[in-house]
């Protein structure tokens, strides 16, 4: 709370007058909601807005005259939201992206050196699903270089001429030598096979192509040896560029620091390494790429990941820090304010000058601005102006997780938590300073009791002789009232910033960070204290790394503590709970809560203690489990797009699920360094099961263990911890290994099935076909490894055959395993080793489904399996094509299938 305020000073209601830009972002928000629904045309729009401005200045004297207003507001936002250019397709490059090599011309708007490689933490040592990016996997730690498109080769079958064209394609070089750079504005000539970026069509899952072509204007990936690129001068650099590289060039300082022979002397609590410094990267300049996935997600179980997201705790920390010591040089208030404001957006240029960073430097300048004007500091007044100049510049935005979890942890601190700590006696800890400070203020009683209280405590200790030999003892006694309600504050500021925030945690993330609240009370202090001395360690060191160890001495203390003590709070099982996002309905409801609990803590105790009970409700309204979205009745089979691998989900008609694989990258079985860093598992088939309000399953298959099929499968035994895991054979592979140890780690049944396992799963039968009970593999995992089930409900019937080749075929065959089904899923992709013409002949699917990715390079399907399918006059779907898929049997053998 501001020291300002006295503690007898009555609490404001909340009052549109008291914060009309609040109201106005409100009403701006609203317009912009109301235009996503499309439901009116720009004319008519254009129409509203002429006569809500005509009944605005019409009714402003009268009681009802901000309703007018408000409809001006929410007109205006509908117009800011239809006039907003959206981000261009590059459709025109995009027709490129054939995977043909062609010659393309353009220049630098992006460098990104990775990081170097340090040795991984103990932790980490024990996850071989961790590793790089793809480009690095195949090619080493490549650089990477965004170039924004002038040419394209287009090749016809007689000529080639390079064609004018916009767009921008991300370009991995790899094999660069020790050294060698590229800077911002270079133009550069090279061939390329321009690829789209994977995009799984699958409900839930994180659609990169979108983020690259939205956030970054990319359209286009492709690979390049260093040898082959043609250098064709300098052009003048952009100011994204620029501010990109700024982030690089500090990064990069810091990192350099951490391998200087100072710091290396220093014992190991003490020394900044290589790891810490890529921590501090993230957390100072927001550069997150050489955070590890196990720091990562310590810092998410615990709700503490706000920690490398550069926004308004950072901003602010750097602005007061700044401003205090400006002012305790008796510098005047107006250069304090503006020399403030300059070094903030400095900072703020150092991180990347990102959305976050914008939306924080914007209201650290309005509340810096109204301090200098001595106009009232209403929080809400300030959050209300910036939220409104960021929608005015960019309506899209209020669609943006971080700016609306922005929003939301500022209305709880300064909407919810300050109003409710006046109302306790938590607002007394600023009296506690004025202990002994005379001539006294007139205080109300209960404020002067207090004073005098305190000091008769403080002068009965000073009276006890062994304390005699300082007159700052008698200071004791305030400062302990003082820190005990600072810490209450602080108690209370997370919690209900907390039970605000779970409704983002859930939605984006799908996390109940039950220990986010005495993580954050460790931490946040911590941090307060860890920034400006982080800051003063770069600072120092562009100086002399000497002249640094103070500061980074101090850092690594402060920096390994709080890793220590975020290790230790992720390692408990309780804080990895994940969670389905709520409905639409509890999602806005939650909303008019908090905007009410606003409204009820300003107005007298007994409003007060209704909203703290409305939080906790709910927080629980969120967190009540909703019944899965299943078809009763009926057997349901979804093929998930998981790319180029295989996840099935069936669910039986009385809603028990299984999972059958859940898919992976492509091209190893054993090798941790050939894994790619996008989790399936966690990225795209989680999300879907959420999606589908499933919290837990209770069966997962892993029919073999090969990637495609096992990549995804951590992520989902450790999100949705499965009552039993099936598979098959053991063979050799480090990765398959690592997988029983997770399962047996989380207290997960493994379950080994053979040819002739039969299971009653309610109301379906489960028979194994495949592998026989006799067949073992003691080298690396095969396709014929695969576990193959057949499923029948009443008439309908379904075989899942894995990657089943046709070895695996035949011996069905001969053991005369294979019956007619209603829907088969087709062996190892539409492979030409599976689906062979007699095992077709004998399973006569009536529909049949590919998983597949789009333009794989093993040529899945092969022609001549589709046309197997074709003259067999079965109903062929692929994923490629239609994306996920779900087929609903009904018991009479009937079969429906649709896809999103």
């Amino acid at each position: 709370m501001p020291d300002r305020v006295s503690p007898e000073q009555p609490i404001e209601r909340l009052r549109f007058r008291r914060a009309p830009l609040a109201a106005a972002a409100v009403w701006f928000a609203s317009g912009i909601l109301l235009a996503r629904l499309h439901l009116h045309e720009t004319i008519h729009l254009v129409v509203a807005l002429a006569l809500c401005v005509l009944i605005a200045v019409a009714s402003l004297r009268t009681r009802v005259g901000w309703l007018a207003v408000a409809a001006v507001w929410v007109t205006l936002g509908m117009v800011a939201s239809e006039w907003q250019s959206a981000p261009p397709s590059q459709s025109a490059l995009l027709s490129y992206a054939d995977n043909l090599s062609r010659t393309v011309r353009g220049h630098v708007i992006r460098v990104h050196v990775p990081p170097p490689q340090v040795e991984s933490h103990d932790e980490d040592k024990s996850s071989p699903w961790e590793a790089s990016e793809d480009t690095s996997q195949q090619h080493g730690n490549a650089i990477t270089v965004d170039l924004a498109v002038d040419e394209v080769e287009q090749v016809t079958p007689d000529t080639s001429t390079m064609v004018p064209i916009d767009g921008g394609v991300r370009v991995s070089v790899y094999e660069a030598e020790p050294g060698e750079s590229f800077h911002c504005g270079d133009r550069l000539e090279a061939d390329l096979r321009l690829k789209r970026p994977d995009r799984f069509r699958t409900p839930g899952a994180f659609d990169y192509g979108n983020y690259l072509l939205t956030q970054q204007g990319i359209a286009a990936h492709a690979n390049v040896a260093a040898a082959r690129i043609i250098r064709l001068g300098a052009g003048p650099p952009s100011l994204h560029c620029r501010l990109y590289a700024a982030q690089a060039w500090a990064a990069e300082r810091l990192t350099a620091y951490s391998g200087s022979a100072s710091n290396s002397r220093l014992s190991p609590f003490l020394r900044l390494t290589q790891a810490d410094a890529l921590m501090l990267n993230a957390m100072l300049f927001g550069d997150r790429t050489g955070l590890t996935h196990t720091l990562r997600t310590g810092f998410e179980r615990t709700g503490t990941f706000h920690l490398f997201v550069v926004s308004g705790l950072h901003i602010a920390l750097v602005a007061a820090g700044l401003y205090w010591l400006l002012r305790k040089a008796r510098v005047p208030i107006w250069l304090a304010t503006l020399a403030t404001l300059a070094g903030s957006t400095c900072y703020a240029a150092l991180t990347g000058f990102g959305q976050p960073s914008q939306r924080a430097l914007a209201m650290t300048g309005i509340f810096l601005i109204a301090r200098l004007l001595n106009r009232d500091r209403d929080s809400l007044h300030a959050l209300g102006a910036a939220i409104l100049a960021m929608l005015i510049v960019a309506p899209s935005s209020l669609f943006d997780a971080s700016f609306q979890m922005t929003v939301l942890v500022i209305v709880a601190i300064a909407g919810i938590a300050i109003p409710l700590a006046r109302r306790t006696p938590i607002r007394y800890a600023s009296l506690t300073r004025l202990v002994f400070q005379r001539p006294r203020r007139v205080f109300a009683p209960r404020s002067a009791q207090m004073l005098l209280m305190l000091e008769l405590w403080g002068e009965t200790l000073a009276r006890i002789p062994p304390l005699r030999w300082s007159t700052r003892i008698r200071r004791v006694p305030s400062f302990v009232v003082r820190t005990m309600l600072r810490v209450l504050e602080l108690a209370l500021i997370s919690c209900i910033a907390e039970f605000v925030m779970l409704l983002p945690m859930a939605v984006y993330f799908h996390r109940m960070p039950l220990f986010a609240v005495p993580a954050n009370m460790l931490v946040l202090p911590l941090v307060g204290i860890l920034v400006p001395v982080a800051l003063a360690t770069f600072a120092t060191s562009l100086v002399s790394a000497k002249l640094a160890l103070l500061p980074g001495i101090v850092t690594a203390s402060l920096l390994h503590g709080i890793s220590l003590a975020i290790s230790r709070l992720s390692g408990l099982h309780a804080a990895d709970t994940r969670i389905p996002g709520p409905n639409l309905a509890i999602l806005l409801a939650s909303i008019a809560a908090w905007i009410g609990c606003c409204w009820l803590v300003r107005r007298n105790r007994l409003a007060a203690t209704a909203a703290v009970l409305v939080l906790p409700l709910v927080a629980a309204c969120i967190l009540w489990p909703e019944r899965p979205v299943t078809t009763l009745g009926t057997l349901e089979i979804t093929a998930l797009d998981v790319g180029q691998g295989d996840s099935i989900l069936a669910i039986n008609p009385e809603g028990q699920t299984m999972l059958i694989d859940a898919g992976g990258p492509v091209g190893s079985h054993g090798a941790a360094e050939t894994i790619s860093s996008f989790d399936v598992g966690e990225q795209v088939v989680a999300p879907y099961l959420w999606s589908r309000r499933i919290r837990r399953l209770d069966i997962v298959v892993l029919t073999h263990a090969h990637t495609d099929h096992m990549g995804g499968m951590p992520a989902i035994l450790a999100d949705l911890r499965p009552r039993e895991l099936w598979v098959g054979v053991d063979p050799v592979s480090p990765l398959y290994a690592a997988l029983l140890a997770d399962a047996a780690r989380l207290n997960i049944p493994i379950r080994h099935v053979h040819t002739g396992d039969h299971e009653r799963w309610g109301s379906v039968a489960i028979d194994v076909l495949a592998p026989q009970p006799g067949y073992t593999n003691l080298a690396a995992p095969r396709n014929d490894d695969s576990v193959v089930l057949h499923l029948q409900f009443g008439h309908a019937s379904v075989l899942l055959e894995g990657d089943a080749e046709r070895p695996s075929e035949d011996t069905m065959l001969a053991a005369k395993l294979i019956q007619p089904v209603t829907l088969l899923k087709v062996g190892h992709h539409g492979s030409k080793t599976s689906s062979n013409p007699e095992f077709l002949t004998a399973a006569k699917p009536q529909e049949a489904v590919i998983s597949v990715g789009r333009n794989n390079t093993f040529g899945h399907p092969r022609a001549e399996v589709v046309q197997r399918f074709a003259d067999a006059h079965t109903r062929l779907y692929r994923t490629d094509t239609l994306g996920l898929t779900t087929f609903l049997l009904t018991p009479d053998g009937t079969i429906h299938a649709s896809s999103p």
